[in-house]
C-alpha cells in the first residue's frame, strides 16, 4: 500500500535508494577504461523493483537512458522469466530497437537477490568504445552495416562469464581492451547496486522493493499530472526542420494535446525513414519527448517510473521517429535530440515562461577519429563537445552546454593523452549566440590536429549546418555549425572521410536561440556582453541595432 510509509520515511527511503544508483555511477566511473564514460559522462545506472520498473536513478547519466532502461529491462524478463534468474547473472544486449537506439550503447541487467528472494534489478548503460562495422557514423544504408548486434544473452550466468559471447564481441572491434573494460565496469556497477539495496532492505525490515516502488511511483505520477492540469486543455502544433541527409531534409511535425492531466505528443507528417543513420527508434523518440516536459513541467521531483506515465507518445510506423527494422540508426541522436525544441515550440503559447529557444548542440556534433599511434596501437577516440544551449525566459543561454543529453565534454588532457590529437583551440564563438531579450548561449570554436603517423579514419556526425537553432518569442536564430579543414576543403558532415597525418580540423559549434525581442534586452547586460568578447561592436549593431 502506498500509505505504508509516512512522509518523512518516504523522502528518507528515496534519498537511499538514490544514493545507491550514484555509488553505481561511482563504480562506474572509477572502474571504466574508455574517456567515453570516464570524461564525457554517457551513461546511467538504475535501481528496479522486480517487475523491472525504475525506483531510483543516478543524478549525473544520461536522463534519457533512465527512462529507457526499464523498457529494456522487460524486454529481458520475457526473454528469461523472472524464476530463471540466479544471484551472479548479468544479461547485455545492445539490440536499438530494445534499448537505446543504437549499437554503441550496450545495456547490461543484474538481479538482485535478498534472503534468496528476487527483489529487483541493478541496471547500467554505458556509450562503448567501438561495436565494429562502420565506426559511429551517419552514412550507412542498413543496421548490419553499423556493426555487431548483441541479442540478450547473458554475459554472466551464476558469477561465471560467458566466454563464447565475449570471443564473438571482442572479435569484431577495433580496441578489444576497452570495450571488454567499459562491459567489465558495468557489471562491477550492477554489483555495486545489488550490495546496497541488499544494506537496504536489511537496515530497513522491508522484505522487498515493491511497496516503496509503488509509493514513490504514486507520488511523482501526482507531481506530473498536477503540472499538466495547471495548463490550460487544447490542442498545439509546431513544425521544425533541420538538415537530414543530402537533399532529405528532416521535418518533424509535433503536436501536443492536453486533456485533464494528461498530455500526449503525436508526430504524424513527419519525414519517412531514410537509408541513412539518422533514424530514430521508437524509445528513443519516447525518451527524448518526455524528458524535456520533465524538465519544464516538474523539474525538481526526483525521476523514476511514475514521472512519465501521464506523456503518452506517438510517431507513424516507418518514420524517422519510428522506422522499421534494419533501418540504419547509428546517428539517431541528429534527429531525437531535435525533439525537445519541437515541444517547446508547440507550447510557447501556453507555457511562455517554462521553455528555451532551441539549442545549439542539439544536436550534438561529434568527430570520431580511428586509426593507429606511433606505437601501432589502435586507438577509436570521439571528441565531445557542445554548442550553445537556448535562452530561457529569466536569464541568457549557457555557453557550449548539451541538452536535452546532459553528456560533457571531459578533460582535453585526458582526451590527447589516449591518441595521438592534439587540441590547439578551444574557446567561445563570439556573436554566436541568437539574439533576443536573453542571448543564446555561445558556441564554441575548436581546432583539432591529427598527430598519428598515417593517415586515419573520420566520421563526422552533426547537423546545424543550414538550419541553425531559432529562437523563441521573438528570439534571433544562433550560429550556424561549421565544419572545415586547414585547406578551406568542408568534408561532408555526416559521412566518413580520410584524414592526413598532420591535418588540423576545425569546428565551429552552433550557438543557441535567443528569447524574446532583441530590442528589449538590456542595455547594462548588451554592454557586458560586449565588454567579455561574447558580442562584437559589428554584432551589436547588427542584431541589436547599438552602436558600441
Amino acid at each position: 500500500m502506498t500509505d505504508a510509509f509516512d512522509p518523512i520515511s518516504l523522502e528518507i527511503h528515496w534519498s537511499r535508494l538514490i544514493s545507491i544508483a550514484d555509488e553505481a555511477a561511482t563504480g562506474l566511473l572509477r572502474t571504466a577504461f574508455s574517456t567515453i564514460v570516464r570524461e564525457s559522462n554517457d551513461f546511467a545506472t538504475v535501481l528496479m523493483d522486480r517487475n523491472g520498473d525504475s525506483v531510483s536513478e543516478n543524478t549525473g547519466g544520461i536522463a534519457s537512458f533512465s527512462c529507457i532502461l526499464p523498457k529494456t529491462t522487460k524486454h529481458f524478463l520475457e526473454r528469461f522469466p523472472a524464476e530463471t534468474w540466479r544471484p551472479g547473472d548479468c544479461v547485455i544486449t545492445n539490440d536499438p530497437w530494445l534499448a537505446t537506439g543504437h549499437l554503441p550503447d550496450f545495456t547490461a541487467v543484474t538481479p538482485i537477490f535478498h534472503r534468496a528472494a528476487l527483489v529487483g534489478f541493478a541496471g547500467s548503460i554505458a556509450h562503448s568504445p567501438d561495436v565494429g562495422g562502420s565506426l559511429w557514423s551517419a552514412d550507412c544504408r542498413e543496421l548490419f552495416e553499423e556493426g555487431i548486434r548483441i541479442p540478450p544473452l547473458r554475459l554472466y550466468r551464476e558469477g561465471t562469464r560467458n566466454g563464447d559471447l565475449v570471443d564473438v564481441l571482442l572479435s569484431n572491434v577495433r580496441v578489444p581492451r576497452q570495450v571488454m573494460g567499459d562491459l567489465e565496469a558495468q557489471v562491477v556497477a550492477n554489483q555495486v547496486c545489488a550490495q546496497g539495496v541488499a544494506e537496504f532492505l536489511s537496515d530497513t525490515g522491508l522484505p522487498d522493493l515493491q511497496g516503496l516502488s509503488r509509493a514513490l511511483s504514486t507520488r511523482t505520477d501526482a507531481a506530473m499530472r498536477r503540472a499538466i492540469a495547471a495548463l490550460p486543455d487544447g490542442t498545439w502544433r509546431s513544425t521544425l526542420e533541420a538538415d537530414g541527409f543530402d537533399e532529405a531534409i528532416t521535418r518533424i511535425e509535433c503536436e501536443v494535446t492536453i486533456r485533464g492531466d494528461t498530455m500526449h505528443i503525436d508526430y504524424a507528417g513527419t519525414s519517412p525513414q531514410v537509408d541513412r543513420g539518422i533514424n530514430c527508434v521508437m524509445n528513443y523518440t519516447h525518451a527524448y519527448s518526455v524528458y524535456p516536459v520533465k524538465c519544464a513541467l516538474d523539474p525538481f521531483t526526483p525521476r523514476n517510473e511514475g514521472s512519465y506515465q501521464a506523456v503518452t507518445v506517438s510517431a507513424p510506423d516507418g518514420s524517422i521517429l519510428n522506422p522499421r527494422f534494419p533501418a540504419p540508426c547509428s546517428a539517431r541522436q541528429l534527429t531525437g535530440h531535435l525533439l525537445a525544441g519541437a515541444i517547446y515550440k508547440a507550447l510557447a503559447p501556453v507555457m511562455p515562461d517554462r521553455i528555451i529557444g532551441e539549442c545549439g548542440g542539439a544536436p550534438t556534433m561529434r568527430a570520431l577519429f580511428s586509426g593507429h599511434d606511433r606505437e601501432g596501437d589502435r586507438f577509436s577516440q570521439v571528441l565531445f563537445a557542445s554548442g550553445g544551449m537556448g535562452a530561457s525566459p529569466h536569464r541568457d543561454g549557457l555557453p557550449t552546454t548539451a541538452f536535452p543529453t546532459n553528456v560533457g565534454a571531459g578533460s582535453i588532457e585526458a582526451y590527447e593523452s589516449v591518441a595521438p590529437l592534439v587540441v590547439w583551440k578551444k574557446q567561445l564563438l563570439p556573436d554566436s549566440g541568437g539574439a533576443g531579450q536573453f542571448r543564446g548561449g555561445l558556441g564554441q570554436d575548436v581546432e583539432i590536429e591529427v598527430r598519428a603517423p598515417d593517415a586515419v579514419r573520420l566520421s563526422l556526425l552533426s547537423d546545424r549546418r543550414d538550419h541553425p537553432a531559432q529562437g523563441v518569442l521573438g528570439g534571433g536564430a544562433g550560429a550556424s555549425a561549421v565544419i572545415e579543414l586547414a585547406d578551406g576543403t568542408r568534408p561532408h558532415p555526416k559521412s566518413r572521410t580520410t584524414v592526413a597525418a598532420g591535418a588540423r580540423l576545425r569546428m565551429h559549434y552552433a550557438g543557441g536561440g535567443g528569447y524574446g525581442d532583441p530590442k528589449d534586452r538590456d542595455p547594462a547586460a548588451l554592454a557586458e556582453d560586449i565588454r567579455n568578447g561574447y558580442v562584437t561592436p559589428e554584432g551589436a549593431a547588427r542584431d541589436y541595432g547599438v552602436k558600441a
